[in-house]
C-alpha cells in the first residue's frame, strides 16, 4: 500500500461521524487504490425498528450516478459509429423536443441544452410537507413512462437557448435513454447491463425500472416528518429512469470507476471527450459528459453524486483510474443540521486528500459538494 493510500485508509471515524452527527441513519463506504480495496466499513443501522448494524456490502439507490452508466453507453455507440455527439436530438427523436434541431446530444449529456428539469414539476416528488405526505401515501407508487417525463420537461420554460448556459436537468438524460432505445432497438437498461454490468461482473448493480424493492441486504431510507422519520425504502423509481434509476454497492461502483478511467470501456478519444468539462456554477464544479470534476486544493477528482428519497451517494476518484472511493449515506431528509455537511466534507476531503494536510483542511472548510437529484 502506498503512503497516500495508508493515509486515506482509515475513514472509519469520518464515516461514523456522518451517522452520529450528520443526521444519517446509516453510512457505507469503500476506498480502493491500484485495484486493491484499502478500506471498507459501515456505520449506523439497517432500520430504526430492529437497530441491526448496517452492512458494508449493502445495496443502495445511486440516484444520478446512473447518468454516468448511461453516458458511457452513448459514448460506446459513438465509438461504434452509431451516434454523433454534435448531431441534433431531432435526428434521433423527431418531433419530441421543441427546437430539437438546435439541441445536440453533447448538450444533453453536459446539461447545456437549457431544457427544463421535469423534477421541478409539482407532480413529481415533493416540495413541502403537504406534498411529501401525498407522495408517501400515493405518489411513491406511481409508474411514470419516459414519454411522460419528457413531456413534463419539454413543456416547462427553457432556462436559456441551447448552448448559452449550464443548468442541471434530468430531462436531458431521459431523452438520452430514448436515443439509446431508438439506435439499438433495446432499452437503456438492457444496454447498460449488456455493455457494462455483465462484462465487469457488477453482480449487485441493477436498474429496477418500476420495481419498488431493493434486492439483497440494504439499509432503509427515511424522510423527516414533524412526528418523526417516515420509511421511504420502498418506492417506484420509474420517475428516475435513465437519470436516476440505479441500485448498486460501493464495491461495484468503485470497479466501474476503475474500469472507466482505466480505459477498459471507451477509446482514449471518447474518454477525452467525456472528461472535457464546462463550468457548472450552480454546483461549484465542472461537468463533462455524465461526469463531474471537482477541483480540490489537493487536485481534481472525477465522478458523480446522486440523491433519491432516502439515499445519497458520492462516487469519486482520480482521473488516472488509480484511486476511487464510494460513499452511501441514508440522510433523513428534512433533519439536516449544520453538522450534516461538515461531516460529509470531512469524509470527502480525507478520502481525496489524505488527513492532516493544509489542502485537506481547506477542502473540509470550503467543500464545493452539492448532492444532485
Amino acid at each position: 500500500m502506498s503512503a497516500d493510500a495508508a493515509a486515506r485508509a482509515d475513514l472509519g471515524p469520518e464515516l461514523r461521524a456522518i451517522v452520529e452527527r450528520g443526521s444519517s441513519t446509516a453510512a457505507l463506504g469503500e476506498a480502493r487504490e491500484n485495484g486493491r480495496r484499502v478500506w471498507r466499513d459501515a456505520a449506523g443501522v439497517t432500520d430504526l425498528d430492529s437497530r441491526r448494524p448496517a452492512r458494508a456490502d449493502g445495496r443502495f439507490r445511486i440516484g444520478s450516478v446512473t447518468k454516468t452508466f448511461v453516458s458511457t453507453v452513448v459514448l460506446q455507440l459513438v465509438d461504434e459509429g452509431k451516434l454523433r455527439l454534435d448531431e441534433p436530438v431531432e435526428r434521433y427523436l423527431p418531433g419530441v423536443v421543441p427546437n430539437g434541431g438546435a439541441i445536440t446530444l453533447r448538450q444533453l449529456l453536459n446539461h447545456t441544452s437549457g431544457l427544463y428539469d421535469y423534477l421541478q414539476d409539482p407532480r413529481f416528488l415533493y416540495q413541502d410537507e403537504a406534498s411529501l405526505r401525498a407522495f408517501l401515501a400515493q405518489g411513491r407508487w406511481t409508474t411514470w413512462s419516459p414519454a411522460e417525463l419528457i413531456d413534463a420537461g419539454v413543456k416547462g420554460t427553457p432556462y436559456f437557448p441551447p448552448g448559452q448556459g449550464w443548468h442541471y436537468s434530468n430531462t436531458n438524460y431521459i431523452l438520452i435513454g430514448e436515443v439509446i432505445r431508438k439506435v439499438t432497438g433495446r432499452n437503456w437498461q438492457s444496454e447498460v447491463d449488456r455493455r457494462i454490468v455483465r462484462p465487469l461482473h457488477l453482480d449487485e448493480t441493477t436498474f429496477p425500472g418500476a420495481r419498488p424493492g431493493i434486492p439483497g441486504p440494504h439499509a432503509h431510507g427515511y424522510v423527516q416528518l414533524p412526528e418523526g422519520p417516515a420509511d421511504v425504502t420502498l418506492i417506484n423509481p420509474s420517475f428516475g429512469d435513465a437519470a436516476g434509476n440505479g441500485i448498486s454497492t460501493t464495491a461495484d461502483l468503485n470497479r466501474f470507476h476503475a474500469a472507466l478511467f482505466g480505459g477498459r470501456l471507451l477509446s482514449a478519444a471518447r474518454l477525452a471527450e467525456m472528461t472535457t468539462a464546462v463550468p457548472a456554477p450552480m454546483i461549484g464544479a465542472h461537468y463533462g459528459l455524465g461526469l463531474i470534476r471537482y477541483d480540490l486544493p489537493c487536485g481534481e477528482v472525477w465522478g458523480h453524486t446522486g440523491g433519491i428519497p432516502g439515499y445519497n451517494t458520492v462516487w469519486l476518484g482520480s482521473k488516472d483510474g488509480a484511486r476511487q472511493f464510494s460513499l452511501s449515506f441514508n440522510l433523513s431528509e428534512g433533519a439536516e443540521t449544520e453538522d450534516t455537511f461538515t461531516t460529509l466534507n470531512a469524509f470527502i476531503e480525507k478520502a481525496s486528500c489524505g488527513p492532516g494536510t493544509a489542502a485537506a483542511k481547506e477542502a473540509a472548510t470550503n467543500s464545493p459538494f452539492r448532492l444532485l437529484r
